[in-house]
């Protein structure tokens, strides 16, 4: 089958693109001696995870108990859940998946890691968990060194729960106003996270890892600094909108979904038959990753202006005379991520043609 044969909208990977964006960045990661851990929220696959580990990958990253499950289901041996998981159902389902494979997780209190030591007070392993550390991006971490003296203290005080690392997410790097802006917050972060590495070998606890990343910086050689052990990140597999214009250049982005032309109605509007329940209405407004419009229709040099949830508006009198009523056109996403837990599916392309449809397998896991 042909690509413009499908059904639409549909959602396609670029096979030669996606392997190129999977090799390079694992490439990546040997130059500077470092372990890769892509984050899988971005496609949500396990069959797109193997790959990854395939090509070099240590484990995979995920945002939830739901897709560590699913991964872990399908064979992933070593997963991380870069988030701080609460409250004692999620927690005894991860006490399930330590039986089978090797899983941890992110803590930033004490007041979590109590939780954590009464759920795992009757398992065989002690809970394995990263202290997360806030480095500019005012989301979850430790923020205070003497929060994290005392955080760390406890945990050494606890029978089960273990410290195996650190981690920190630069995710301010998506609004830097360019590319020098990006690498300064991005050097910031690591001797950030560098920092409270070595306050915990001062307090006699030895860390086995030491994880950073989010896509923007490290798709430019800033290099990695002496101390950092993982790298952890996840749109550079399929590339979207932001991180191409991050990067000046859309020919990495893999992803794309493919819509058909369904109306006419003015001399300037084309309307085409993918609206908000297929390409979501996230935008960047600011730095290096701002987005124009709602979605870029690749080949044609223009943006969609308007969605609705059935529906993509363009507003332009050119476009509108250069395609026809039922022709298909690609539209790369502003942001991947989201867009694939749209999808019960997507569709390995090799030039124009079908080569696999992949379930997206973690889609609506979100507990």
């Amino acid at each position: 089958m042909k690509k413009y044969e499908l059904d639409t909208p549909s959602l396609l990977f670029d096979r030669e693109i996606m392997m190129d964006n999977i090799n390079r960045m694992q490439n990546y990661a040997n130059k500077y001696g470092v372990q890769l851990r892509p984050h899988t929220k971005t496609h949500k696959m396990p069959a797109l995870a193997k790959l990854q580990v395939q090509a070099g990958a240590k484990g995979i990253t995920v945002a939830k108990v739901g897709e560590a499950e699913v991964m872990a289901e399908h064979g992933l041996k070593d997963i991380f859940i870069a988030n701080e998981i609460v409250g004692e159902v999620k927690l005894n389902r991860i006490k399930k998946l330590a039986e089978t494979i090797d899983i941890s997780f992110g803590v930033d209190s004490i007041e979590q890691c109590e939780m954590i030591e009464k759920v795992f007070s009757d398992s065989q392993k002690p809970a394995q968990v990263l202290i997360e550390i806030e480095v500019g991006e005012n989301r979850s971490g430790v923020i205070e060194e003497s929060d994290y003296t005392s955080l760390v203290e406890y945990i050494k005080n606890c029978s089960h729960v273990n410290v195996k690392g650190i981690f920190s997410h630069d995710g301010h790097t998506y609004k830097a106003k360019d590319l020098e802006e990006c690498r300064r917050h991005y050097d910031e972060a690591q001797k950030r996270t560098l920092h409270f590495a070595h306050l915990a070998e001062e307090l006699g606890c030895k860390l086995e890892t030491v994880s950073i990343g989010s896509t923007p910086p490290l798709m430019h050689d800033f290099g990695v600094m002496e101390g950092i052990t993982e790298l952890r990140i996840g749109t550079y597999i399929l590339m979207d909108v932001s991180q191409g214009n991050a990067i000046g250049s859309y020919d990495r982005c893999a992803a794309t979904v493919l819509t058909t032309v369904i109306s006419k109605p003015t001399n300037e509007r084309v309307i085409t038959d993918v609206g908000a329940k297929g390409l979501t209405m996230q935008s960047r407004s600011e730095g290096i990753c701002a987005t124009t419009g709602i979605g870029y229709i690749k080949n044609y040099g223009v943006h969609i202006d308007q969605l609705y949830d059935e529906h993509a508006i363009i507003y332009n009198e050119k476009f509108r005379n250069q395609v026809a009523i039922g022709e298909t056109l690609e539209v790369i996403p502003n942001h991947i991520c989201p867009v694939c837990n749209l999808y019960d599916h997507a569709y390995l392309i090799s030039g124009d043609e079908v080569v696999d449809q992949i379930p997206i397998l973690c889609r609506g896991k979100l507990q």
